[in-house]
């Protein structure tokens, strides 16, 4: 049976992945007196009182909210907010299975900014944080960005999940083939939510420069091309912030001008964008991360026989999986023991290099499995303690 019979197979059965299990016995009078009415008049009154109590008193301290709008979902793109339950469902078992945090699918029948950024804030008394994931760019900027000040980490995974993980198997990488960070060109295809990200992160934008080390030439391209300066139909916003931090040569062109002689290529758009050619046009021991779903930019046989020295790519059926399933359960970890107010870059930074150091690496293997519990454990605790350092716990 193929794997996408048996998956179907599998969720007909089941009916979805998630289920709600009480912590608590209701088997006999007292039990529903202590659990209910009358005994929890009590405890409700015990938060109205003092609302920080509600972290002691309810599920609140160890809950997440994974909110999307169904509109950039896997590679699948806008199929809307039913056809994203599933994926929403895998997400939540992923932070209880790696992270022992109960989270809870929100899938949202709008795809309007305001009404998400307003539902939001009116569902966030109940979470100890909020996942926002596969919501459009660049929509998704600027939901996250309005809900930074609603208390509890909003973390956007589309964005920082994939920065995280990409930048830390780029660090393992670089080890591998002998080069350094600060010497590379490197060119990322997609300028969405992933894209935008990873340029951030591997450029030091919004983090501290003194403890980040940004790569020599970063290029982004659209569908349309290279982003550069004074690009007639540059018209968004966020990609005209892009060049402010990028493209410092100005090159203009296609993908395939922008990966002549490039260190690293980072795919986060469509399959079948990059050809044999223009990877024998990189670098010698050239990395490539082909990171589009279900279809990479190229198959990683090919860019091996291309000349690539590293491939990486998003699926479990390939060595070098790059997965965001690394990082979002630690990070949330990390933050909620914390009792975090928000994920600050620095903090993003210390889980992209406790996952970095996570595993000793090679060729086809940069980054630990991502089943392996143990690297949720090792990225909380880099995030608790920079979440410290940066004084963004509640009090």
């Amino acid at each position: 049976m193929e794997l996408k019979e048996e998956s179907l197979k599998l969720h007909r059965k089941k009916h979805g992945k998630l289920a709600v299990k009480s912590k608590v016995s209701l088997k006999t009078k007292h039990d529903l007196s202590l659990a209910y009415t009358p005994g929890v008049a009590e405890v409700s009154l015990a938060i109205a009182g003092d609302k920080k109590a509600v972290y002691d008193y309810t599920m609140k301290r160890n809950t997440i909210a994974v909110v999307t709008d169904g509109s950039a979902v896997l590679g699948l793109g806008n199929i809307g907010p039913e056809a994203a339950l599933p994926v929403m469902e895998g997400k939540a078992i992923l932070f209880k299975e790696l992270a022992r945090i109960d989270a809870f699918p929100i899938c949202l029948a709008t795809q309007d900014t305001q009404e998400i950024i307003k539902t939001v804030k009116n569902i966030a008394p109940a979470f100890a944080g909020i996942n926002l994931e596969d919501i459009s760019a660049p929509r998704c900027f600027e939901i996250e960005a309005a809900l930074q000040d609603i208390g509890i980490p909003v973390f956007h995974d589309d964005q920082h999940g994939t920065a995280i993980v990409i930048s830390a198997a780029l660090v393992n990488a670089v080890k591998v083939v002998g080069k350094k960070l600060e010497d590379l060109k490197v060119v990322i295809n997609g300028a969405g939510a992933a894209g935008t990200s990873i340029a951030n992160l591997l450029s030091c934008f919004e983090i501290n420069e003194h403890v980040c080390t940004s790569v020599k030439e970063l290029i982004i391209c659209d569908s349309k091309g290279i982003i550069y300066d004074e690009r007639p139909d540059l018209n968004n916003d966020y990609k005209k912030k892009l060049v402010k931090y990028t493209n410092k040569n100005k090159v203009t062109g296609t993908l395939a001008d922008a990966m002549k002689g490039a260190d690293v290529f980072i795919g986060v758009s469509k399959g079948n964008a990059v050809t044999k050619d223009m990877v024998k046009s990189m670098a010698p021991n050239a990395i490539v991360f082909a990171m589009a779903n279900p279809t990479p930019e190229i198959m990683p046989q090919d860019a091996l026989e291309a000349g690539a020295s590293i491939v990486g790519t998003g699926r479990s059926d390939f060595p070098n999986q790059i997965n965001n399933a690394l990082a979002f359960p630690g990070v949330f970890r990390g933050a909620i023991n914390a009792k975090a107010t928000k994920i600050t870059g620095e903090m993003k930074l210390a889980a992209t290099r406790a996952l970095a150091g996570s595993v000793e690496p090679t060729r086809e293997r940069i980054l630990p499995d991502v089943l392996d519990k143990s690297i949720v454990k090792l990225i909380a605790d880099a995030v608790k303690k920079e979440a410290r350092k940066n004084k963004v716990i509640r009090r």
